[in-house]
């Protein structure tokens, strides 16, 4: 696991905990959505950047 990946994945979860705690405020649907979606990019990214699947 190099920097990088370890960073994506972490951004990754720390916007995913974002998540819970914009739906448990009740805020706006979009921004919900848009959080969603940056975190699944974070996540998506730091997973096919680990080095195992060589």
């Amino acid at each position: 696991m190099n920097g990088i990946s370890t960073l994506l994945i972490v951004v990754g979860l720390f916007l995913v905990g974002g998540i819970y705690s914009f739906v448990k405020q009740k805020m706006p649907k979009g921004l919900i959505v848009l959080l969603s979606i940056g975190a699944a990019m974070c996540l998506a990214a730091g997973i096919v950047r680990l080095e195992v699947w060589n």
